[in-house]
């Protein structure tokens, strides 16, 4: 279960830096209150999984998925340009958090 709770920290933490770039500065209530609620809910779950696992691995795992999972956003959302060469550090991040697991 601790691994199913980091995964959804990490999912949570896309949601909510999503929502803070929808809400303008926060400037739109809805995306300001998803944002607020979105993030605390990937700290709780971040703390349920680090009762489990090593902070070492379960803090980078999560910042990992947020960082991968908001450029994914970016680019597929927000149109954000993604050049061959960023796409080659997002692959060496994704190798670099598998790495960080594989080796724990």
């Amino acid at each position: 279960m601790p691994w199913v709770y980091l995964l959804l920290a990490g999912i949570m933490e896309v949601g909510w830096s999503t929502t803070m770039k929808l809400s303008d500065g926060f400037s739109h209530l809805g995306y300001t209150l998803a944002t607020i609620v979105g993030s605390v809910a990937s700290f709780i779950l971040l703390g349920l999984a680090t009762k489990h696992i090593q902070l070492s691995l379960a803090y980078p795992i999560w910042t990992g998925i947020g960082a991968v999972g908001s450029i994914l956003v970016g680019v597929l959302l927000f149109k954000d340009a993604m050049t061959p060469k960023t796409a080659l550090f997002v692959v060496m991040l994704i190798v670099g958090l598998i790495g960080i697991k594989v080796t724990a």
